[in-house]
């Protein structure tokens, strides 16, 4: 680990690190309520709003679908202006020398050129980003403790967001506004994990390397279905946004059947019924067959995302301790995941109402966050056994052994690359 990284706790970075998390939250909140009221197009150019330069665009016309627009813009700014503050901030509190000012340096060019205000210039950047994401990623993995290479991350996720959202305005195109959605979520884990890597809890019970001395170690088993309930999140709120994008109202306007069945009739004479009667009840676009096996997706992952989770929280509670945090992150979690399901059905029940299906999109954004937040813990306090070249002996923990499950056991050992750290006191060498 480089020495001039600090493990110190820093309240105002936490502090700041927390606000970009809560105001990215808040945008997305901003952006349900435009999809929900279908007004995304109803500022059509960008980065202008209405010919007026964005900051300068007159209060007294921000009214019907443009005050939901213009905010979401206004709001996205406002977050991206965090994140580069954030993202300094890291880069010189890990640096010194001329690092630092390379550093702080093109980050300023980026940001300068993002004012230049020529589409040329804004996609360019875009296409950037995505190398310059993946470089960070790698070297935040090869220098554990550092958050300026995570910083870097988020700096380059919300210029592209930023872009994708302009993109879809500008050329009318659903299927960018799918991949804005997606990225919006991903960003918000990313800006929470910063919240948790500079807390006073965490510095204080993880060091650079290692699992936890103070917290009982996480079996694979639990890991792997953490991970796994994460990722199907992660999948449904894709699965959502494609639905939300699509602009056709609900595929199924019933729940918990589907037309009056398990699954429905998706033919094209039985879609040209459902659509007739879409038409002449409620006036909203026509849906297609592959719209409604969307729909029955939705809702299969659902009940799927809704067991895993589930086993997950009985697993932490049958494991780990009363205290221990997966537990009682588990238990949250378990409770957003129900509190989406019922948002989920009112939705449908209430006609896709504006405000409901915003607070659907809260929950789901929060269920990742909290989900993301799990797995950053259980890998990072994963269960190590070393093996050592040679003489290939294994560090077990005997007190974690009698507690796993036979799926643990099955899995094991997890080898990893030998550590000369020292071991936590309760583990000791066994000979195979």
């Amino acid at each position: 680990m480089n020495p001039s990284i600090s493990r110190e706790y820093s309240g105002p970075l936490h502090g700041f690190a927390l606000l970009t998390a809560l105001a990215t939250l808040a945008l997305i909140v901003v952006g349900g309520l435009v999809t929900s009221h279908g007004v995304g197009m109803s500022v059509p150019d960008w980065p202008n709003t209405n010919g007026y330069n964005m900051f300068q665009f007159p209060v007294s016309q921000w009214v019907g679908g443009i005050l939901y627009e213009h905010s979401h813009r206004l709001v996205a700014s406002f977050v991206g202006l965090l994140t580069t503050v954030l993202a300094v901030w890291f880069w010189v509190r890990e640096t010194r020398g001329r690092n630092r000012w390379l550093g702080v340096c093109a980050i300023t060019a980026v940001i300068l050129l993002m004012g230049v205000r020529l589409m040329p210039v804004y996609i360019a950047l875009a296409a950037l980003t995505v190398p310059m994401a993946a470089f960070g990623f790698i070297r935040a993995l090869q220098n554990p403790g550092s958050l300026r290479w995570l910083g870097v991350v988020a700096l380059a996720a919300v210029i592209l967001q930023g872009v994708l959202g302009g993109l879809r305005v500008v050329w009318i195109k659903d299927q960018l506004g799918v991949f804005h959605a997606t990225l919006a979520q991903l960003f918000f884990v990313l800006t929470c994990a910063l919240a948790l890597l500079t807390s006073r809890w965490w510095l204080r019970n993880f060091t650079t390397e290692g699992p936890s001395l103070l917290l009982p170690v996480i079996p694979l088993p639990i890991r792997r279905l953490l991970v796994f309930s994460t990722f199907l999140i992660l999948a449904q709120l894709i699965l959502g946004a494609t639905m939300r994008h699509q602009h056709a109202g609900l595929a199924i306007p019933d729940f918990p059947l589907a037309y009056g069945g398990i699954l429905p009739d998706t033919s094209p004479e039985a879609v040209a019924v459902y659509n007739q009667r879409r038409l002449e009840i409620t006036s909203v676009n026509p849906i297609t067959g592959m719209q409604i096996w969307l729909q029955i997706g939705h809702r299969a992952l659902a009940l799927g995302i809704l067991a895993a989770v589930t086993l997950s929280f009985l697993a932490a509670r049958k494991t780990l301790g009363k205290t221990h945090p997966i537990r009682r992150l588990a238990l949250a979690w378990l409770g957003l995941i129900c509190v989406q399901v019922m948002l989920g059905a009112w939705t449908i029940w209430s006609n896709k109402a504006a405000d409901i299906a915003t607070l659907h999109v809260l929950t789901g954004a929060l269920s990742l966050a909290v989900g993301g937040i799990v797995t950053v813990i259980a890998i990072r306090n994963r269960d190590t056994e070393v093996v050592v070249a040679g003489s290939q002996c294994l560090a077990v923990d005997e007190n974690q052994k009698r507690q796993s499950s036979a799926a643990f056991r099955f899995f094991s050992p997890l080898r990893v690359r030998a550590s000369s750290r020292r071991l936590p006191p309760q583990r000791e060498f066994l000979s195979p």
